[in-house]
């Protein structure tokens, strides 16, 4: 592990003694081909008092990371180490970094000119821990050219039951927070390899953060193949792997626990529901059944049960009616 240099850097590249009022955390895996353009937009901000650390979290494209990082090499504290996940990655950031606020963009995302001002004069302004904003989505995404609150809503208060229902959703590379904050929640877990920011602001919700929005779209998120988001049921496994974890480990109210387990219901009833509909592609009629019936068990859907019922009696006509209506959606 290595890590230099151990001054503040600014954004013009000069260590300095006093704090930065923001350290940008940037952790890098296998990112050479967009990091350069996520610098480039970190350093064309308005708002000039903040650092930048780059962890290389293990990296197999070091020589191309290299050279994408070599234009601004004099203006960024560098931090290596093996590879741990993101929420190691973005601790080993947060306890070398010196502001009193902390700022995470993803290595593939970009930040729009005004972003680090705009969030910056909001939390001072409103006294919160934590605040977050819109995006722009882009890249290879049928989502692409909407905003990821038009995708994952965020209204009203941001707290424990608001974040556990997904009515409010947390984008990292839109977050600023304070620093202290962080600290008092425990940090990223890295027993998580996914879902490992929502886990922390559910944690900094219970300790009694103060979380907030702005709807301005200030990040462009980049969706691209081989990004940690993954398959379907492979998301809906991690995230019930945090909500159980939740409900496990914390120390929670009645109402809470309550919210908890209507979440993993919630999650239980998608992952039937997606793999039932594999199985039926997969002309696995019995199993699509099995599955279908589980997610009906979770929540009754007249639907649900009608699809169950042509399984019985017609299954290829569902199946027939299934391919009509993805063909339809594409």
């Amino acid at each position: 592990m290595s890590a230099e240099p151990t001054g503040a850097i600014d954004s013009r590249g000069a260590t300095r003694e006093v704090a930065p009022a923001v350290s940008v955390i940037i952790a890098a895996y296998n990112v050479s081909e967009f990091i350069g353009e996520t610098l480039a937009s970190v350093f064309a901000q308005t708002f000039d008092d903040y650092e930048v650390v780059v962890v290389n979290d293990g990296s197999e494209d070091v020589e191309e990371l290299t050279r994408s990082l070599a234009p601004y090499r004099e203006r960024i504290v560098y931090l290596s180490k093996e590879n741990g996940g993101l929420a190691s990655a973005r601790n080993m950031g947060l306890r070398a970094a010196r502001g009193r606020y902390a700022a995470f963009l993803d290595a593939d995302d970009l930040w729009e000119t005004d972003y680090l001002r705009q969030q910056f004069e909001f939390i001072e302004r409103e006294a919160c821990d934590l605040v977050y904003t819109d995006a722009l989505l882009f890249g290879d995404s049928a989502h692409a050219g909407r905003r990821f609150m038009e995708v994952a809503p965020s209204e009203g208060e941001v707290n424990f039951r608001s974040l556990m229902r997904g009515e409010c959703n947390v984008i990292g590379s839109g977050v600023l927070a304070r620093t202290e904050a962080l600290f008092d929640a425990g940090l990223f877990d890295t027993a998580l390899r996914n879902a490992q920011d929502f886990d922390l602001w559910v944690r900094m919700a219970l300790g009694g953060a103060r979380l907030a929005y702005q709807r301005k779209v200030l990040v462009r998120y980049r969706y691209r193949d081989g990004s940690l988001s993954g398959d379907a049921a492979n998301r809906i496994k991690r995230e019930l792997r945090v909500y159980k974890k939740i409900g496990e480990s914390y120390e929670l109210d009645r109402a809470q626990r309550a919210e908890v387990e209507a979440a993993v219901r919630r999650a239980e009833r998608e992952l039937n529901l997606f793999e039932g509909k594999s199985h039926l592609e997969n002309g696995e009629f019995a199993r699509a059944r099995a599955s279908l019936a589980k997610a009906d068990e979770l929540q009754p859907s007249l639907k649900l049960k009608a699809a169950r019922l042509l399984l019985r009696v017609a299954p290829g006509l569902l199946l027939k009616l299934a391919r009509r209506r993805l063909r339809a959606q594409t």
